[in-house]
């Protein structure tokens, strides 16, 4: 039997007749360790060469024991127990065309089980309706059975449903999610997508950004080198780990000079970004009704008609956009005309309050019909080149009272701004976001002058 060996040997049998060991015959039974352990050191350096610098990793086998409490005399310090890892779960990703139903087969689960899980409560029925990147989790009992299914509704909840003993349950578990307020800045040097991704923000930021500035700045026109933006906004962990950005909490932007600060505020009915001093940051109109690449043609009651090589006046702005392109509704209102003719194509026309309509003209479809109330930021169409056109083009027209004015410089009407205690409850808000803000633009200008 070899060393290791009769050491297990000896422990084992030493336990089965005597379950606690003496702090005496402990003393002793090491010092029997330690002499044997100089020995065989004594015995393996005799068959090893002067000089030879050799390491050997043994592993002896330690026999279990039970943990006991020491006696009150004894100093020592606690071992905790191991904590077992936590069962894996066997991942499903739902493909195209693919069901439950064949995931339940794919898995080796019983069909009868799957329809009595869907007749539990309304969240189990609602799994019939899942879609390709849904994923499901299974646990598996001893016999390959299934014991726990998961299924995340949303990005803050799991449906979990148990099987005990042949009984199903249904229960909503939520997922913890915290966020962490950063900051950040840029300056732009070429566009303003550059600019963000310089200074880490993912697209769908760079769009919240631009979609909070987009009534007082024209993000395609508009920006110039040299241009700065700084901004607040949370980053969500769900259980420990990055989820996604979440809303953006306050922020400047310096274009050409002119500084315009916004910060989000949420009280009762009350949910939008206002300036400092109480404005809505949201107008009653947007400036331009869909992301466009650039204008092809201005607001020019003199221009010549590109199709039929005659004067006729452009009372609208002509937005080049690939086809396909959403438009939106510039305003609420109501739809006056969806119709199709041969020199406006697919079009639509919008009635708005203070006896403003918009015009939308040259769509590849119309989502909206005669009659039909829309909001403002509503798809009503998508960008084509039907009618008189000679490219995939919105044409967009304001008119005011009869009269087409340019889209691009006509007033618009501003929503009505926060007021007396409600004011005085968003200035208390904002405060301390505008000396965050203020201090970020100092230490921004500090750092590029030196």
């Amino acid at each position: 039997m070899d060393f290791p060996g009769f050491i297990a040997t000896a422990f084992a049998r030493d336990k089965r007749h005597k379950p606690l060991l003496t702090r005496r015959r402990l003393a002793v039974f090491g010092a029997t360790l330690v002499l044997a352990g100089l020995l065989i050191g004594v015995f393996e350096r005799s068959g090893t060469e002067p000089g030879s610098d050799t390491s050997r990793t043994v592993d002896l086998a330690i026999p279990d024991r039970e943990l006991t409490t020491p006696a009150p005399d004894e100093e020592t310090s606690p071992v905790p127990a191991p904590v077992p890892d936590e069962e894996p779960w066997d991942s499903v990703t739902v493909r195209n065309g693919q069901t439950l139903d064949g995931i339940f087969r794919q898995e080796g689960f019983s069909i009868a089980l799957l329809h009595r899980i869907l007749a539990l409560n309304d969240e189990t029925a609602g799994l019939v309706k899942i879609r390709p990147g849904d994923v499901f989790e299974f646990r598996r009992g001893a016999e390959g059975e299934l014991e726990v299914m998961r299924y995340p509704l949303d990005e803050a909840r799991y449906l979990v449903v148990a099987n005990r003993a042949e009984e199903l349950q249904a229960n909503i578990l939520e997922r913890e999610i915290i966020a962490e307020i950063t900051e950040t800045e840029g300056v732009i040097r070429s566009s303003l997508f550059l600019a963000g991704k310089a200074a880490g923000l993912s697209d769908a930021m760079i769009m919240k950004l631009a979609n909070i500035f987009g009534w007082d700045i024209d993000f395609v026109l508009d920006i110039r080198q040299g241009d700065r933006f700084m901004l607040v906004y949370e980053k969500l962990y769900r259980e420990g780990e990055f989820l996604r950005d979440g809303r953006i909490l306050a922020a400047t932007f310096i274009n050409q000079g002119e500084r315009f600060q916004a910060v989000w505020f949420e009280e009762g009915e009350v949910a939008d970004y206002f300036a400092p001093d109480g404005r809505n940051m949201r107008k009653a109109f947007l400036r331009a009704p869909l992301n466009f690449s650039y204008i092809s043609s201005n607001f020019n009651p003199q221009r010549r008609h590109p199709v039929l090589k005659t004067v006729r006046p452009h009372r609208g702005i002509d937005y080049r956009a690939p086809p396909g392109t959403p438009v939106y509704a510039a305003g609420d209102g109501t739809v006056t005309r969806s119709a199709y003719d041969r020199n406006n194509g697919h079009h639509v026309f919008i009635k708005h309050a203070g006896s403003i309509v918009t015009k939308y003209l040259h769509f590849t479809k119309r989502t909206v019909r005669k009659g039909q109330k829309v909001k403002q930021g509503q798809t009503i169409g998508t960008v084509g080149s039907t009618g008189l056109a000679t490219g995939p083009h919105l044409h967009y027209e304001f008119v005011v009272n009869g009269v087409h004015r340019n889209p691009r410089t006509v007033p618009l009407p501003k929503v009505e701004p926060l007021k007396a205690e409600l004011l005085k409850k968003f200035q208390a808000h904002a405060a301390p976001m505008l000396t965050q803000l203020s201090r970020m633009e100092s230490a921004s200008l500090y750092a590029e002058q030196n």
